[in-house]
């Protein structure tokens, strides 16, 4: 068995502030530590369950988070950012035989987690697809069916796994904490990283085919930018159309088309 590993932080138990996420910040040691925890113990799970090969993407901010050293000898970890527009699982393709999302997060616009965002903070307010609110779960959940990948766990907030367990209700999930205002209640640390390795070994050992998702067969996405100048520079991407100030619409049938304009406006 083969499965690629996607982590991020802000989904990460505990984590609450930004500060928490930035390399440049005191605060951030302790939660970059967690994140790392949280990673080792789904390979944990993956190689209890059998699996002989594991990718990681550091899929945070400069992808240079994990320590190489945490990691089972078993995996393989991609750091930094290629510019290939499958983004955060960057190198996955038809050869691996499931997805694990660690760390994610809700979507630009929710209330359920203080970060909730899509794809960059500083930039947008919000990415739908086909009219859906656009999580990194998604965006990257279609990315991995249009290769026949499934993903099979994610680890993250409430409003994250509510929204997964709504698209496909044999994903696993783990709701490691709650966003409520500019706050957070989170699970134990150590009871999230025991949940993460038993519950990707649960599933790795089930059904994964019961976890595919069907890959519509048109999009229509929509951007709002928190500025005008960016939407306005975005709307010169072939096939963009801008319908106010700040949101552009692009349409196609091709989802990594999706992919590779996300891969030059955001």
């Amino acid at each position: 068995m083969k499965v690629y590993i996607s982590a991020d932080i802000e989904g990460i138990t505990g984590v609450t502030s930004w500060s928490e996420t930035d390399k440049d910040s005191s605060h951030y040691p302790i939660f970059v530590r967690q994140m790392e925890k949280e990673v080792v113990a789904a390979c944990k799970g993956a190689l209890n369950a059998g699996a002989k090969e594991i990718w990681v993407k550091d899929a945070h901010d400069s992808g240079r988070n994990i320590d190489p050293g945490v990691l089972p000898m078993e995996t393989k970890l991609i750091r930094g950012w290629s510019g290939h527009p499958f983004l955060m699982i960057q190198e996955l393709d038809d050869s691996f035989d499931a997805l694990i999302f660690i760390g994610y997060h809700s979507c630009g616009g929710s209330s359920d987690n203080p970060l909730s965002h899509a794809m960059n903070s500083k930039v947008l307010n919000y990415i739908k697809i086909n009219g859906m609110d656009a999580s990194e779960f998604l965006i990257h959940a279609y990315a991995a069916a249009t290769k026949g990948v499934p993903v099979v766990f994610v680890s993250g907030d409430k409003g994250l796994c509510d929204e997964i367990n709504g698209v496909n209700g044999n994903i696993s999930t783990l709701t490691v904490k709650e966003g409520v205002g500019n706050s957070t209640i989170s699970m134990h640390n150590d009871l999230a990283v025991k949940l993460t390795e038993e519950k990707v070994e649960e599933i790795l050992k089930s059904d994964l085919k019961l976890c595919k998702i069907e890959v519509p067969d048109s999009f229509e996405v929509e951007i709002s930018y928190s500025n005008h100048i960016k939407a306005y520079k975005a709307s010169f991407y072939p096939g963009m159309e801008q319908i106010n100030d700040t949101k552009v619409i692009f349409k196609t049938k091709d989802y990594f088309e999706v992919l590779r304009m996300m891969a030059f406006v955001i």
